[in-house]
């Protein structure tokens, strides 16, 4: 009876384990040949969709166990999906109103300004602006403002932008890693994981910065050709209309981001910070609004804007990562990553992950698996590290990666996945060599 007791569990497991293979192959192939389903005017991504219905297969399969799926959803810890997705579309919302507002917009034109017609100047602006935009707002979101501005500007000045462009995407993608609010994925390990803001920060501040310092010298040999000489053409002149409400978004998200260093030490969790602050900011603006007696249009525009599409397939991924740990999946992959340099293994196989099913998806999964390995603080970061640079190896490793591509393909600028990879592999690999070396140095110091 024992026997066939496990005997269906494995049946159960391997039922899982296909359904989410095949969905997240799936996912996969949607975005690298069918994006974009157009109905009409509207544009509808597909690899929500795709996510969907894996997640609902393996509920009507009846290969895990339903009730506890769901229980999941409600249960008050840490790891409550809809808390996590809370604090995400929160942040988002709070950086896509300065965007309204036109702020990153008018700092990337003052950065091609004082390029000054030099073309490895442009390029060291662009990444050193975009760093530090990333470790306080978030990476999607300075993707999502900064590629048009600078295709636009490129085309203009008759530039090749595959350096410029490159050098966006890295730096949003390597330095998202320095705080918890520069990724989803950051917010989700951390909350997950109970890694309060300071601690995370203690860890996460090296291996940046060693990253950073080595996907720039990656990038410079990589475009030194293309970064000689000069160009011509000026920036787009950016006027900033509503300095009032670009202020009062400013001061939210700084508040926003102190609440949550701090948050943790007086029990209030990160979610409802988030959520204050941007009921908080909703509040203000439409007083300001009917003040002024003026439509509150970056308040809309920050409803239009929100991603909507994430709600659905972070939900979807959650279920089909809880079946897997349901149907005991993870266990197995508890098993092959050890207790033995965890630091690399983890980081590594992250890293490989992210490309095979996403970050997002990959951060949920791993979570079940270092609770199932019992694993430390140092294998929770280097499952960061891994999740934020692995979104620039492939086009599929993140969501940014997707959106990203979305937009260069309208401008019709060639950046596939060839390209993709041959950045990846001549500037993640080094990156992420110098993260783990990083975190190994800080598991030896702390």
């Amino acid at each position: 009876m024992l026997y066939g007791f496990y005997d269906k569990r494995k049946q159960a497991m391997i039922a899982t384990v296909v359904i989410c293979a095949v969905t997240c192959a799936a996912v996969i192939l949607s975005v690298l040949f069918f994006p974009v389903i157009k109905l009409g005017k509207v544009h509808v991504d597909t690899y929500w969709i795709v996510a969907l219905l894996g997640a609902a297969a393996l509920l009507l399969s009846g290969q895990t166990d339903v009730s506890a799926t769901f229980g999941a959803f409600v249960r008050n810890d840490a790891v409550n999906p809809l808390k996590i997705l809370a604090l995400f579309l929160c942040m988002t919302v709070l950086s896509v109103f300065l965007d309204e507002l036109g702020f990153f917009r008018y700092v990337a034109s003052a950065v091609l300004k004082r390029a000054r017609g030099k073309k490895l100047r442009l390029f060291f602006s662009l990444y050193l602006i975009v760093s530090l935009l990333t470790v306080f707002t978030s990476n999607d979101v300075i993707i999502l403002s900064f590629t048009p501005f600078i295709l636009y500007f490129c085309k203009s000045a008759d530039l090749d932008p595959l350096p410029y462009l490159s050098a966006e995407f890295v730096a949003a993608n390597t330095w998202s890693a320095a705080l918890v609010v520069g990724n989803p994925t950051n917010m989700y390990l951390s909350s997950a994981c109970d890694v309060d803001f300071f601690s995370y920060l203690e860890w996460s501040a090296l291996p940046t910065l060693l990253a950073g310092a080595a996907a720039l010298g990656a990038l410079l040999l990589l475009f030194r050709k293309q970064l000689r000489g000069n160009y011509g053409g000026t920036a787009e002149e950016v006027v900033l209309t509503e300095k009032p409400l670009l202020w009062i978004g400013a001061a939210h998200l700084l508040v926003c981001i102190l609440f949550l260093a701090v948050g943790p030490y007086f029990g209030i969790e990160m979610w409802i910070v988030s959520l204050a602050a941007v009921g908080s900011l909703f509040v203000c603006t439409l007083i300001y609004s009917l003040v002024r007696r003026k439509r509150p249009s970056a308040l809309l525009g920050c409803l239009k804007r929100a991603p909507y599409p994430l709600i659905p397939f972070m939900l979807s991924m959650f279920v089909l990562v809880e079946g897997l740990s349901l149907t005991g999946a993870t266990e197995y992959l508890s098993a092959f990553f050890g207790t033995k340099a965890q630091i690399w293994t983890y980081g590594a196989g992250s890293f490989l992950m992210a490309n095979l099913i996403n970050n997002i998806p990959m951060s949920v999964l791993f979570y079940s698996v270092l609770s199932g390995a019992g694993a430390g603080l140092p294998a929770v970061m280097a499952t960061a590290v891994g999740s934020n640079l692995g979104a620039f190896f492939t086009p599929v490793g993140a969501l940014a990666g997707i959106m990203f591509g979305a937009i260069v393909r309208r401008h019709g600028v060639k950046f596939g996945f060839a390209e993709f990879l041959k950045m990846g592999v001549c500037v993640a690999l080094p990156a992420l060599a110098a993260a783990l070396g990083g975190l190994s140095v800080m598991a030896l110091l702390l």
